[in-house]
């Protein structure tokens, strides 16, 4: 599986970081990481394509590359917004734009509180387009008994939305 990520914002980063911590390591992954994130830190996973977010001739951007799925964790309201309306000027929202483009799984996961009018509405209009939009939101029905657990639990949540098979959190059982 071909996997872009792309961590835009400040707000959330580690959530990004530990997204990518936990992929499972046949996962080739394309990670782009926004000038605002500034998290160029090194990453541990083997199969990490490290793009520049101004690329946007970059192999990732084009349909024909191949990935059969893309991630923005967390997702500015910034990025939502341009992707909301079509704008795609930097790398993160080229391959937004592609994904929706090519009908590919595309999982945004704002992370603002409390949601303006205008954040809401786009969201709205880019689930209508068949994007997934997931927050990081708890689920405190998750049995989770510390940060860490919780974090596991919402990473887990989008590798299931993504077809990403993982065992991150307890699972309902009969």
């Amino acid at each position: 599986m071909k996997l872009a990520v792309a961590i835009t914002g400040a707000s959330g980063v580690e959530l990004g970081k530990k997204f990518i911590e936990y992929l499972p390591s046949h996962i080739d992954i394309h990670l782009v990481v926004s000038d605002n994130a500034k998290v160029v830190e090194s990453f541990e996973h083997q199969n990490i394509t490290l793009h520049s977010d101004k690329d946007i001739a970059s192999s990732i951007s084009s349909g024909s590359f191949g990935v059969d799925a893309t991630a923005i964790i967390p997702c500015s309201m910034n990025s939502l917004a341009k992707i909301s309306y079509g704008i795609a000027d930097n790398l993160p929202t080229r391959i937004a734009s592609v994904a929706i483009k090519e009908q590919k799984k595309l999982l945004l996961a704002p992370r603002e509180l409390p949601f303006s009018p205008i954040a809401l509405e786009n969201m709205l209009k880019l689930s209508r387009l068949g994007v997934i939009i997931a927050p990081p939101v708890m689920g405190y029905y998750s049995d989770s008994n510390s940060l860490e657990d919780m974090e596991r639990f919402i990473i887990g949540k989008w590798y299931d939305l993504l077809g990403i098979e993982n065992e991150l959190y307890r699972r309902w059982e009969r």
